[in-house]
């Protein structure tokens, strides 16, 4: 991704600020650290690229309450998949009318405490979920997602959400019927779509949808895009611009004069480049004398926050304390006892030869689905520690 003069600054301001909180507090790794003021530069640089369509952090990708409350005071709304997500939000200035419940997954409990905080915007795509909605939200918006297929994201969602376009179309109407406000067609496009078209078949699904329910008198008003844009790590990407341009012209072919009102729920293009994880070497060794790669073991693993590198999805940019010399080949792994626990070995990372136990390493790029990923107490290991600058 090229980047401009200024958003360069900005990076450098971001890297200055993570750095001198890393050199003056030394917190115990592993840890996280987000640079509030990029997650602000990426919020309004997603604004700034689609005027006019409603911006909906995705909670998932990073819950640190900070993180919440800037984006609330930004004028963001929220994505949330939780009774626990909905109540964070909350609690950090949110108002109930920017809260979409878009996880179609959930008990009629939950429903209803959504409902009874305020929350009246709701995704589904099934008939039980549809009619808990009614019951237990009466009145609430609904929006129907819809099955998307796409190989272009690094990681595609499968069957597991979504219904194909003409039970939600059946589903909207049933929607109507019960009294609930059928607003509209959701889609994820997968997460870190690297393709800026990768929108375009689902968009013309929805206008399909749409056109279909408005012949029958049942006006739909708006189209969720779900999240998906990306984020820069080891491989270039298309300019934000790019997506934005595609997106929009998109909307325009398929919906034509109808044109709707416009959700998108990002988490990742938000925050993964205002995050650094920084974390020690335990551990360099060799499986044979023969063996050109070493293997680097750090104190972070796939259980600890880094399950994202699962199939090396996501290679992060790597920073060490001794960077300068001659490097070599490595694998590098986690620290549990669970062979899964190895983050690259088909990814070519080169590390410094001198590198030792208790020696960092950062992993840039790392603000997204870290933390929230981090497990419990896995092989007794703390859940990943997580700190903000300003």
């Amino acid at each position: 991704m090229k980047t401009s003069f200024a958003g360069q600054r900005l990076h450098n301001e971001a890297t200055a600020r993570i750095r001198r909180f890393l050199d003056h507090g030394q917190p115990a790794t592993p840890c996280l650290v987000i640079d509030l003021p990029t997650v602000r530069d990426r919020f309004t640089a997603l604004r700034d690229a689609l005027p006019g369509v409603g911006i909906f952090y995705a909670v998932k990708a990073n819950p640190e309450p900070e993180v919440v409350g800037l984006l609330a005071a930004e004028g963001s709304g929220f994505d949330v998949a939780s009774p626990r997500e909905i109540d964070l939000c909350l609690a950090r200035g949110a108002k109930p009318e920017t809260i979409s419940y878009s996880n179609p997954i959930k008990k009629a409990r939950d429903i209803a405490y959504a409902h009874s905080r305020g929350v009246r915007l709701f995704v589904s795509d099934s008939e039980q979920d549809v009619r808990a909605l009614a019951e237990h939200a009466p009145g609430s918006s609904v929006m129907l997602r819809i099955l998307v297929n796409t190989n272009s994201s690094t990681y595609p969602f499968g069957k597991k959400f979504g219904c194909a376009p003409e039970m939600a179309a059946d589903l909207l109407r049933l929607a109507h019927g019960l009294g609930l406000v059928p607003l509209g067609v959701a889609f994820h496009a997968g997460s870190q779509q690297l393709d800026p078209t990768g929108w375009d078949a689902a968009i013309a699904d929805a206008a399909e949808v749409t056109a279909k329910l408005r012949a029958e008198g049942v006006p739909l008003s708006t189209v969720n895009l779900g999240g998906g844009l990306p984020a820069g790590y080891l491989d270039p990407l298309p300019p934000l611009a790019d997506y934005a341009a595609a997106i929009t012209a998109s909307i325009a072919r398929h919906f034509g004069e109808f044109a709707p009102e416009v959700m998108i729920e990002p988490g990742r293009a938000v925050v993964a480049e205002s995050g650094v994880l920084r974390s020690e070497v335990v551990l360099v060794s060799k499986k044979s004398y023969s063996d050109e790669r070493r293997w680097v073991f750090l104190d972070i693993g796939r259980y600890g926050g880094l399950a994202e590198t699962e199939g090396e999805a996501i290679a992060y940019p790597l920073r060490t304390s001794r960077d300068g010399g001659p490097t070599g080949p490595v694998v590098i792994a986690g620290p549990t006892c669970d062979a899964d626990d190895v983050l690259y070995q088909a990814t070519c990372y080169d590390l410094p030869l001198d590198l030792q136990a208790g020696d960092h390493v950062d992993l840039l790029c790392a603000g997204a689905y870290t933390a929230s990923y981090s497990s419990v107490a896995f092989n007794g290991f703390e859940p990943l520690a997580t700190y903000c600058v300003r």
